[in-house]
């Protein structure tokens, strides 16, 4: 079979693979839809077709250049390992999700970049979930767009979800973690998965997770029992201190005898190596705020590169403006009497983005990262805006005697 055969036969079976995606969407929907009434399979489907929309995109700028995509598919079929013998965290972890797929079902590369596309996309799907269930009230921003609306279609989110690689399924590990806290003793299962992968891809991400979560669990007085968040607790230490060693060898300090300056030095090389990249930038000469600035808003359109950067240029401007509705007197109050669930999500945001701007001086690796955590910092800003909605609605009705704020359906 000539290459130009291949090709076109590999997507006609990716292809095929989408009816039956929808399928599974609908009867994951179904099941949705039986726990939270809120729940809008439509909204949804649209979203499916929308992420499908990048993953061709996707598929198409890997077409073209260099992609970490298809080493995850050449190295679990030609390495000549067993499937436990990718068993381990980081990268070997996305080749052992890959291996039966690729070996015992035959999948192509089309159709396995459609699969972790898919596997982004469920990542989505509880990210409206953790959204919707926690805050009831519609918001709208910039007069007449639903926020929430807005940022399950913002591109960049999708963009770096949409192919066979770490983001799509470290992005499903986060949701399932956010959307089960709210009830951990009945989510389990959600609770233990996304930990799972989360850990088991990004261990240095893992332990900010657990931070963030043991955190939460002592300011929520509560949700559970003094007796179950003592068996949280000592899970989660326990957890930590088994695998300390995968936690620190991502940044190679595995073995090291002086954490903290190994982590300095270590900090100091990865970014000065990054800053020699065709989009490095010099974070090592910011400050702490230039740092904060550059890995949550650049590339802005003065240091755009190419069309492709004023697209994402746009994307960062937008999330300027949204972030720019926290700075309100009120804010700070809100902050004080905010629930935990609040509160923990702007810890990991913060917590995440210091750790990550000490190694990232690349704007390419920038967009990457932090894909993961920006729903963390929109579920806060969303949460204040209905706060502050909610509160000159009631403001209104000691005056006017009219009904409660209506709730979003």
């Amino acid at each position: 079979m000539s290459p130009d055969i291949n090709l076109i036969h590999n997507l006609l079976q990716a292809v095929m693979l989408i009816p039956f995606l929808h399928l599974v969407n609908q009867y994951i929907f179904k099941k949705i839809s039986e726990k939270h009434d809120f729940f809008s399979a439509n909204l949804m489907n649209k979203l499916f077709y929308y992420h499908l929309i990048f993953a061709g995109i996707y598929y198409t700028y890997a077409f073209f250049n260099p992609s970490d995509s298809k080493g995850y598919f050449n190295v679990p079929g030609k390495e000549g390992k067993t499937w436990d013998g990718f068993f381990e965290t980081g990268t070997s972890f996305i080749n052992f999700l890959s291996y039966p797929f690729i070996n015992f079902f035959g999948f192509s590369y089309e159709m396995m970049m459609l699969l972790f596309s898919w596997i982004g996309f469920m990542g989505f799907v509880y990210a409206y979930l953790f959204f919707k269930e926690n805050i009831a009230i519609n918001i709208k921003i910039f007069k007449k767009i639903d926020f929430l609306v807005l940022i399950l279609f913002l591109p960049n989110m999708h963009f770096w979800t949409a192919s066979l690689g770490k983001g799509a399924p470290i992005f499903l590990g986060l949701m399932l973690f956010a959307y089960a806290l709210r009830k951990p003793k009945n989510r389990l299962f959600s609770l233990g998965l996304g930990s799972l992968l989360v850990f088991a891809i990004r261990p240095h991400m893992f332990l900010l997770l657990a931070g963030a979560g043991m955190f939460g669990i002592f300011i929520n007085r509560n949700q559970i029992t003094k007796k179950q968040k003592a068996i949280f607790l000592g899970a989660i230490a326990g957890l930590v201190l088994l695998f300390h060693k995968q936690i620190l060898g991502v940044v190679n300090l595995g073995n090291s005898q002086n954490l903290i300056a190994d982590f300095l030095s270590f900090t100091e090389n990865r970014s000065n190596s990054l800053d020699n990249a065709t989009s490095g930038v010099p974070m090592t000469d910011y400050t702490l705020l230039e740092k904060f600035f550059t890995f949550w808003f650049r590339p802005l359109f003065f240091d755009a590169p190419g069309i492709l950067g004023v697209i994402v240029s746009i994307e960062n401007f937008i999330y300027l403006l949204i972030f720019g509705k926290l700075f309100k007197k009120s804010f700070f109050g809100f902050l004080r009497s905010a629930p935990a669930k609040v509160k923990l999500s702007l810890l990991l945001f913060f917590t995440s983005s210091f750790a990550m701007t000490f190694v990232m001086s690349n704007l390419g690796i920038i967009l990457r990262q932090k894909s993961m955590i920006m729903y963390f910092l929109f579920f806060v800003i969303y949460y204040f805006l209905a706060y502050e909605k909610d509160t000159v609605f009631r403001l209104k009705q000691e005056v006017t005697g009219r009904k409660p704020l209506q709730k979003a359906a």
